[in-house]
């Protein structure tokens, strides 16, 4: 047991570590949770709903809300070690693992991390990709002109926009970009809603769609193994939609800020998952927003939002791997000039400061980002398979495997099984998804040929 003259330094120094005072509240975690969580993956959910069909997509929805809001809720009590109570705060998710698990398994899950990250950043250029053709594609039909949107050009125009961007400094000088970026989600989040409600109620509220999903057709396609393969990437979609775990750390809060953002990001998911699907049917575009045209304004503000969403979530989690390349180079080179000497470009109004060895790193992974998301430019397929990568390991196993080493649960018990289970569960969610979802890049890229 700590006596009390520990446990007040332990609270000092935990109060005055890295130099932050902390004055979040209940509120501004919720705020937190909704505004991290909502972001492109909704624009996939009512494909993913239409894949499943009535009967298992909102079972579906409320299991993965409650898995994530459970696993969120270990992961705090792992918030503080080695005394869960007074104990040094872990600040980030790799330090969280560390102090519970040890080097080995930071070194697994900074590589999962990565992964996860990098993936995601080429979904955000996939789906710009996709957001410009839209607006693209609506104006020509508001002129009444015809035309074949293509869709390269908008990669390695959002690519070159990365490059400038990614020369950005560090995370600290993109706050800016991240409240925009969270104010276009909820813009985009919106007005899809309101899409998927205009439409079903002009149908005078016929709900469309079938119990267990797309029935199967030969004739244009939907074999049993097809529909069977979409029904795991719809799942690896949901997934990505409430990748959520990283984010929890931070706030001592976040246990009731969890249970309330997640709730209410569930219903909001529901409300757009089910009402499009409800509108559409089975023929539910894969992304929500390429299925309405007018009102033309509203189509292309939607779209504007979606583009400038993914302009600054990129730099947002961007500059996570920056921050590594970068160390990783200045713990290769510690004498090198290249890589430790700061040049200095003055333009009107501002002065930019970078090391060389930084901008050519920076520079070469996001063309390189940009290069895979021109040879695989295809939005589900993306969702799924980052959301297939993500959900065990972080969302799932992690937070069961430090959880039961806090609490020192042992083989056997009726918890260890229980978490045992639901680690299980994940498991093969994340294996059925990540082939549905790998499934559906190779008939992508047949039909490309």
């Amino acid at each position: 047991m700590l006596n009390e003259d520990c446990k007040t330094r332990l609270v000092e120094d935990v109060e005055e570590e890295e130099g932050r005072i902390r004055t979040g509240t209940l509120w501004t975690g919720i705020t937190h949770a909704i505004t991290a969580v909502i972001g492109s993956g909704i624009l996939a959910l009512p494909w993913s709903v239409a894949q499943m069909g009535w009967i298992f997509s909102p079972f579906c929805l409320v299991i993965f809300a409650y898995i994530t809001y459970y696993a969120s809720v270990l992961l705090s009590d792992c918030y503080r070690s080695p005394d869960s109570v007074y104990g040094h705060r872990n600040t980030t998710y790799t330090r969280v693992v560390r102090s519970w698990l040890g080097p080995r398994d930071v070194l697994v899950c900074g590589i999962v991390q990565y992964i996860t990250l990098w993936g995601t950043l080429i979904g955000y250029t996939v789906t710009t990709n996709l957001s410009m053709m839209s607006l693209e594609s609506t104006n020509c039909t508001k002129n009444l002109e015809s035309c074949t949107p293509r869709g390269s050009k908008y990669i390695v125009i959002f690519g070159l926009i990365q490059m400038v961007l990614s020369q950005i400094p560090s995370l600290q000088k993109v706050t800016s970009i991240s409240v925009t970026a969270a104010v276009m989600s909820f813009t985009y989040s919106i007005v899809g809603l309101y899409f998927c409600v205009v439409k079903f109620v002009s149908q005078s509220g016929d709900v469309r769609g079938s119990m267990f999903g797309p029935k199967i057709d030969d004739l244009h396609g939907l074999t049993t193994t097809t529909t069977t393969f979409h029904s795991f990437q719809a799942l690896g979609n949901i997934a990505f939609a409430f990748t959520y775990a990283i984010l929890l750390i931070e706030n001592k809060t976040m246990k009731k800020a969890s249970r309330y953002g997640i709730g209410i990001t569930t219903v909001f998911y529901m409300f757009i998952g089910c009402i499009g699907y409800a509108a559409f049917g089975n023929d539910v575009p894969g992304n929500i927003l390429t299925g309405f045209k007018n009102p033309f304004w509203l189509v292309d503000i939607a779209n504007i939002a979606v583009v400038i969403h993914m302009v600054g979530a990129y730099q947002v989690f961007g500059q996570l791997l920056f921050a590594k390349h970068d160390n990783w180079a200045k713990s290769m080179w510690p004498e090198s000039r290249f890589v430790h000497n700061m040049c200095t470009v003055r333009v009107p109004f501002v002065s930019i400061e970078f090391a060389p060895c930084s901008l050519a790193l920076r520079a070469g992974f996001v063309a390189l980002t940009t290069m895979i998301a021109i040879g695989i430019p295809f939005f589900n397929a993306i969702l799924g398979l980052m959301g297939s990568i993500t959900f065990w390991p972080i969302t799932v196993y992690y937070p069961v495997a430090m959880y039961m080493v806090r609490a020192n649960i042992t083989w056997g018990q009726p918890k260890w099984l229980a978490l045992q289970s639901l680690s299980i569960l994940a498991f093969l969610v994340t294996v059925f998804s990540a082939v549905g979802s790998f499934a559906d890049v190779i008939h992508q890229l047949r039909l490309l040929d």
